[in-house]
């Protein structure tokens, strides 16, 4: 049965007419009272308060009546229309960017509609349309999107060829730098008062590359200096040792350690390894970024390292948990809008 959590989720404070409908008639189809109560999360008063209704008026009796209170402002301006608003863009009212903050849209909406609301009004109703306050994933200006579509036509079929043939694990790999300056996390704390938090001000960071899979596998190596040729074969070396038996398919960016002459002398001689690349400037087709935002965004929120080798030994320890919990590693790659192609 559903729990009290899933059904508020799902409902809200307010439970829509299709639940009661459902609840009585669970309870007209004899299933005891008490039971009915805990499945659908209500109080068995409410329950005998529904049936009691549905006795005196049927159907119509389960449909929530209108409130008496003073009209919504914004009642003009339908849950669809306010997200054709905000899908249209910010620039298109003036706004050097197309970012939307709640004090944009107020203004905008003012002038529009020639009405005085508050910012918690536009917020509700962003809200009720189903909107949520969201960071842009970035978006290269250098991307070729002939190249990508080319990609997909082309390369997602040989890399799952390949995988096929060779009955081999496929893996995403990426590079990332961990800087000593933290990522700063939210905390609750009295309105006007902005809560501070101690960090260094040093300037340093650690190198760190992984690689990550749809069964939620990770394998990383963290270093002292610039990933280059030498770092990325070692790293597929390790790789190799991890599976010892097994053909690996590993999709890595563009990058000059990714496609020298060394690199590539290398894995010529490794039958075991195949590697194929992402189109240029397409970070967000790569799953092992989920791993790096969630690392530094979550992980090490507000870290407290102050040197470099606390971070480096600090952020050992949180890749090394991440690896220890695949539910999150496979829920951090299919995040990856590509990543449902290769299952």
């Amino acid at each position: 049965m559903p729990s009290r959590t899933l059904w508020r989720m799902s409902e809200g404070s307010q439970l829509s007419s299709d639940v009661r409908h459902r609840a009585v008639r669970a309870a007209l189809d004899g299933m005891p009272r008490l039971d009915v109560a805990a499945a659908f999360a209500i109080d068995r008063t409410t329950l005998f308060r529904w049936l009691q209704r549905y006795e005196a008026e049927g159907e119509a009796g389960l449909h929530r009546k209108a409130g008496s209170g003073r009209r919504r402002k914004l009642e003009e301006l339908s849950a669809e229309e306010l997200r054709s608003l905000v899908l249209e863009g910010a620039l298109h009212f003036g706004y050097e960017t197309d970012l939307w903050t709640v004090g944009r849209l107020r203004r905008v909406i003012m002038e529009e509609f020639s009405m005085e609301l508050s910012k918690n009004t536009v917020w509700r109703r962003l809200r009720d349309a189903g909107l949520t306050y969201q960071k842009p994933e970035r978006e290269y200006y250098e991307i070729d999107k002939e190249g990508r579509k080319k990609w997909m036509r082309y390369e997602v079929p040989k890399i799952r060829r390949c995988v096929k043939k060779h009955r081999a694990i496929l893996y995403f790999q990426d590079e990332s730098n961990i800087s000593l300056t933290a990522f700063l996390g939210k905390t609750w704390s009295p309105c006007g008062k902005t809560p501070k938090t101690r960090v260094t001000g040093r300037r340093a960071g650690v190198t760190a590359t992984s690689a990550i899979n749809g069964k939620g596998h990770l394998i990383f190596r963290l270093v002292d200096k610039r990933i280059a040729s030498a770092e990325v074969i070692e790293f597929l070396r390790q790789m190799l040792r991890h599976h010892p038996r097994r053909h690996l398919v590993v999709v890595m960016d563009q990058a000059p350690p990714h496609t020298s002459k060394k690199t590539r002398a290398w894995i010529d001689g490794q039958p075991r390894l195949h590697t194929f690349h992402l189109p240029k400037y397409s970070p967000d087709w790569n799953p092992d970024e989920k791993v790096w935002n969630h690392l530094k965004h979550q992980e090490l929120a507000s870290h407290q390292a102050k040197t470099k080798d606390e971070l480096k030994q600090l952020a050992r320890r949180k890749l090394q948990s991440m690896a220890k919990r695949p539910q999150l590693l496979r829920g951090l790659f299919f995040r990856c809008c590509v990543a449902e192609l290769f299952t």
